[in-house]
């Protein structure tokens, strides 16, 4: 039996999370381990490569609010010179009445500028998004292939090593290490410090020492539509990204003069099938209508040419579970990320790379990162006792037992 190797740093899953972790990690002179059950990155949800990225502007919770408009000012820092900056309309919700002014001072009250968030009507929307809806432009909203961008952070480099086709099953204390064991039920790697970061797979990881985790499912499906030339979509069909409910990539005209449109996602909760479904398609149908107000639209124009089926990971109070697990030292989890892992990959890195190391957590606390926003993300938030106001950016502490949220059902 082949002695197991030890590394300083492992990372547990390469999407774009864990491979947006490691890549900090080695821009920080760190050598870094990282394993993906997989035979190469981005191969679950992460080879999706219509993904989208905004800061969040609802009147939902202050916290989540804060939080996206940090992460993605840091995903933009990271990716802004490989994402495709087409910008996009959020509009208003159909039993709201859009009032210019107060959406103004609403999104100012978010530390949102005006080069970041702008108040439409509907004429100015049509001028400048060619969309006939009042909202809110985001003009620095973007797409970025996740399977692409997940291999260019795990290219060849000298202090990154690479298990594929390797599926961690088991943790284990040792008596200077973190043993790491595979499905043989073999120690494959001890470590140091492990970042978990493979989704739903956290869960059993968690369970093999005695940490449970209020993780599950949620299926979600993207159609891939074709237009003909002709069709009275054309005229419809936007030249920005739309998010509202659901979401929308612009169209892309093809060299026969058809149109491709990509619309999504259904929201399946509970559920992890990745067989494609019809009726995710017609969901989807009925959701571009509704996003480019063309209720009268006919949905036989909107001819399937693919999709992209994904399993999202949530916890119980839809935020992520990203930082240190002070019940158990050396081991950091970066889950949960939803239907947002482009934004909460770019923070995971930064707010790990912080705490594994101990340092530099000054770019966080100048982007309006305080304590209270750790403590919100932090596992610790889901046991009884955890402390609710750390008084550094690191410092978090729990001393029970979990507890687990009660099953809510998805929006």
């Amino acid at each position: 039996m082949t002695k197991p190797q030890h590394h300083e740093i492992v990372v547990i899953g390469a999407g774009i999370c864990g491979a947006t972790i490691a890549n900090e990690l080695l821009e920080r002179g760190k050598a870094v381990c990282i394993i993906d059950a997989a035979a190469s990155p981005a191969t679950a949800c992460s080879s999706h490569a219509y993904a989208i990225a905004h800061p969040h502007i609802g009147k939902g919770s202050p916290r989540l609010l804060r939080l996206t408009r940090i992460a993605f000012l840091l995903a933009e820092a990271r990716w802004k010179n490989t994402w495709n900056q087409h910008g996009i309309f959020q509009p208003t919700k159909k039993d709201k009445v859009f009032d210019r002014t107060q959406t103004m001072e609403h999104l100012r009250s978010l530390d949102l500028d005006i080069d970041m968030a702008m108040a439409m009507d509907a004429k100015e929307a049509q001028r400048v998004c060619g969309i006939e809806q009042s909202g809110v432009w985001l003009p620095r909203g973007a797409g970025l292939n996740l399977c692409e961008a997940s291999k260019q952070l795990l290219k060849n480099h000298e202090r990154l090593t690479c298990f594929w086709n390797t599926r961690i099953t088991r943790l284990e204390k040792g008596a200077k290490a973190w043993h790491l064991y595979d499905a043989k039920n073999e120690m494959l790697i001890s470590a140091d410090n492990v970042v978990v970061a493979c989704a739903m797979e956290a869960k059993p990881l968690m369970s093999s020492i005695d940490i449970r985790l209020p993780l599950r499912p949620v299926r979600g499906q993207l159609s891939i539509f074709s237009v003909q030339e002709g069709d009275p979509w054309i005229k419809r069909l936007p030249r920005v990204g739309i998010s509202g409910d659901g979401y929308c990539l612009p169209a892309t005209r093809l060299e026969d003069g058809s149109y491709q449109w990509i619309v999504g996602s259904s929201f399946d909760e509970g559920e992890d099938d990745l067989v494609p479904r019809d009726e995710s398609d017609d969901f989807n149908r009925d959701q571009a209508k509704g996003l480019v107000a063309y209720e009268e639209g006919d949905t036989r124009s909107l001819t399937k040419a693919g999709e992209f089926v994904g399993v999202r990971c949530v916890a119980g109070d839809r935020l992520p579970i990203i930082g240190a697990l002070t019940q158990r030292p050396g081991i950091f989890l970066a889950t949960a990320l939803g239907s947002r892992g482009i934004l909460w990959s770019a923070l995971a890195a930064k707010l790990i790379t912080a705490q594994l190391l101990e340092d530099d957590f000054a770019l966080l606390a100048r982007l309006g990162f305080a304590a209270d926003l750790v403590a919100a993300l932090a596992p610790a938030r889901f046991f009884a006792g955890a402390l609710a106001a750390p008084s550094a950016l690191g410092a978090l502490a729990s001393n029970s037992k979990p507890i687990l949220p009660a099953e809510s059902k998805a929006k």
